[in-house]
């Protein structure tokens, strides 16, 4: 058995807690948190109020409004949620570095070495409750040999788990079974709860087996699917399926159900992967009397972009967005953001960018501080050239033109916006208003294959298809109205017959097989005209482009 002690931290209610820590209002009164789940909106998370209203994790919204109509609810958030988590786990930190997320609402802690700078585990559980208390956030907390039971433990152990589903729920039971559970209970050794209630629960060193032994199945995190096989066979607590025959375990209910018992007691090795701490690239600069020209946030900026620069290159990342924040001395910030087309850690390609904005700083009363970040980097490679010299230098003549286009995106993308400017790239379908798309040209790269050549010639714009005043023959009309003009013809090409996709339904297409002619009319304009055959709506003739 191994010596390694793991603490499993649950924050039941973490979403809606996280929101009442910003919503005051709420603090007394019914919450709950919505999520959208199959096109349905449930009740996700909410607070000790709204469940002692009757409400429960997981029922349709209009039922809940119906059996409290004074809850209050608001949106879920799991980007919000998670950043708070991310919080937490650094908090986390400052009893182990070992420290992980369980997402959504878990942290799971190894604590092997570290209970005894806070007096034990006791002292160490009791300082982890009174930081939640202040923290405003309900805690379900076990401490045990192994991630396993750390987690069934945290989640199923002792009468105050809301999500336990066995006959030790004492408050499940029916009243004249509640003493035997107590005194059931009372008889295991291997538990300790704290004296602030049944938040934390502590299994002794070396009791695992007898700690997991009276949890239901699913405290085992094995499918619902398996727990509800082996509940129909009177398999329901982890002590029934403890002493089974492996190999028949096995081909009965799957290999999984025997992987996730021996990474509870033990004898799977389920280790703690600590998250990696964030990158960070950013330099500040104070200074001792407060600045105002442009000049003088100018060689500021000078200053810290070249070990902005340094740290990039140090970590092998190259900054694709550089923020400028100016913190004025009435404590107010000014913040400036460049992007660039690629990835760059050089100064040269950063700074004219950032030079392009300074004028946006609002300088006030005076800058007391600057502080320059890439908030977004990406992995950077160096390159290696083998081959001729003359080889070697058209690679190099060619990556100065990608640099040089590269630069003029990332200028124009900051003086108009990052998303104004795109470029177009080959589609494979063969509808006209489908044959390109349109991409941001800062997060695509140029096609290097050729365009693919149509059947025949495309005109210069395309738009939708706009309906054309012309007899229903399947030839172009000599006359034709269109947009309140008339036209005569004087001679067309075609035609070009193109299909509908198939396996796309796609409102403009429904009107069938198209026919597609290149016209020139008697005022010397080139259209693009097709008759369309018919199909769920009814057919005609179309414009839909013009040639130069």
């Amino acid at each position: 058995m191994s010596n390694r002690r793991i603490l499993s931290l649950w924050f039941p209610r973490l979403s809606a807690e996280r929101l009442l820590r910003l919503r005051r209002d709420a603090l007394l009164q019914p919450f709950a948190v919505v999520g959208l789940r199959a096109n349905a909106h449930l009740l996700v998370s909410m607070n000790p109020e709204a469940e002692a209203a009757g409400l429960r994790q997981g029922q349709p919204l209009r039922d809940a409004t119906a059996m409290c109509p004074t809850l209050i609810t608001a949106p879920e958030n799991p980007a919000e949620d998670a950043a708070f988590l991310r919080a937490l786990r650094r908090w986390a930190g400052k009893f182990s570095p070992w420290v992980a997320e369980e997402a959504p609402d878990a942290l799971v802690i190894d604590l092997t070495g570290c209970a005894h700078l806070f007096g034990g585990e006791d002292g160490l559980m009791a300082q982890v409750e009174e930081d939640c208390a202040d923290l405003g956030l309900s805690l379900r907390a076990s401490i045990a040999d192994t991630r396993g039971a750390a987690w069934a433990l945290a989640r199923y152990a002792g009468a105050g788990s809301a999500q336990t589903r066995s006959g030790d729920a004492i408050r499940q039971e029916a009243h004249a079974t509640r003493s035997r559970a107590a005194r059931r209970f009372s008889r295991q050794p291997n538990l300790t709860a704290q004296q602030s209630g049944p938040a934390g629960m502590i299994a002794a060193p070396g009791q695992t087996r007898q700690a997991l032994a009276a949890l239901p199945l699913p405290a085992l995190r094995i499918a619902p699917a398996a727990v509800e096989a082996l509940g129909r066979l009177g398999l329901r607590r982890v002590e029934d399926i403890m002493g089974m025959p492996r190999a028949a375990l096995a081909r009965r209910f799957g290999a999984e159900v025997l992987r996730r018992l021996d990474q509870a007691l033990g004898v799977d090795p389920e280790p703690v992967n600590p998250a990696a701490a964030p990158l960070h690239f950013a330099m500040r600069m104070s200074f001792p009397e407060p600045i105002g020209l442009i000049d003088d946030v100018t060689a500021g900026m000078d200053r810290l972009l070249p070990p902005l620069c340094a740290k990039l290159v140090a970590k092998g990342r190259g900054a694709r967005r550089v923020r400028l924040e100016a913190q004025r001395s009435d404590g107010r910030v000014e913040v400036v953001e460049v992007g660039l087309a690629r990835a760059s850690q050089e100064v040269d390609r950063i700074r004219p960018l950032l030079v392009l904005k300074l004028d946006q700083i609002d300088a006030g009363f005076g800058i007391d501080r600057l502080r320059l970040e890439a908030v977004e980097t990406e992995p950077m490679h160096a390159l290696q050239h083998r081959g001729h010299l003359e080889a070697a230098a058209d690679v190099a003549a060619r990556q100065g033109a990608d640099t040089a286009l590269e630069d003029l995106i990332g200028k124009l993308g900051t003086k108009l916006g990052q998303e104004a400017v795109v470029r177009l790239h080959p589609a494979d379908s063969n509808i006209p208003e489908k044959s390109a798309m349109t991409l941001a040209a800062a997060w695509s790269l140029p096609t290097v294959e050729p365009w693919p050549e149509p059947r025949a010639p495309r005109p210069i714009v395309i738009f939708r298809p706009e309906p054309v005043n012309a007899p229903p023959e399947r030839t172009p009309p000599a006359q034709f109205r269109w947009r309140r003009r008339s036209f005569d013809l004087r001679f067309a090409v075609g035609p070009e017959r193109l299909l509908p996709e198939w396996w796309l339904d796609d409102p403009e297409w429904r009107s069938g097989p198209r026919d597609y002619w290149r016209v020139e009319v008697a005022g010397g304009e080139r259209l693009w005209l097709f008759y369309a055959h018919g199909g769920e709506m009814s057919g005609g003739w179309f414009c839909q482009g013009l040639f130069a």
